[in-house]
């Protein structure tokens, strides 16, 4: 084998593991998984040993969904503002104006804030 070849070999393991292993997931779920003919047992409610007497899945609010969407849209605004802070002092030593449209991208941050909460999203009560 020549020495090119033998340089690839490791990134040629990885990508044949890479595409048997969810071919080998897909295959282990269908025979094993809850579906199957031979584990008629996962379909039977169970916990903790003791037979369950009412739904095994409850509702949620809908006023949880609404606070946890809004919790993941601002979380998700704040990694956005991450490398903006990492590079913002090599912007400034090239004379590029990056305030501005963070200025911006930050109002419309907090525009969003005071429209929730003058509509009450996240008032947990209501």
């Amino acid at each position: 084998m020549s020495e090119t070849l033998q340089s690839y070999l490791p990134v040629l393991i990885q990508v044949l593991i890479g595409c048997a292993l969810p071919v080998v997931i897909l295959v282990a779920s269908h025979l094993f998984g809850q579906r199957s003919r031979t584990n008629y047992i996962k379909d039977q409610p169970y916990e903790c040993g003791i037979p369950v007497d009412t739904d095994p899945h409850p509702r949620f609010a809908v006023k949880f969904y609404v606070t946890a969407m809004l919790f993941i849209l601002f979380d998700i605004e704040v990694v956005f503002l991450i490398p903006w802070a990492m590079i913002y002092r090599e912007f400034i030593a090239e004379n590029i104006a990056i305030i501005a449209p963070m200025a911006v991208f930050l109002c419309v941050i907090v525009l969003g804030l005071f429209y929730e909460v003058r509509k009450g999203a996240l008032q947990w009560e209501r």
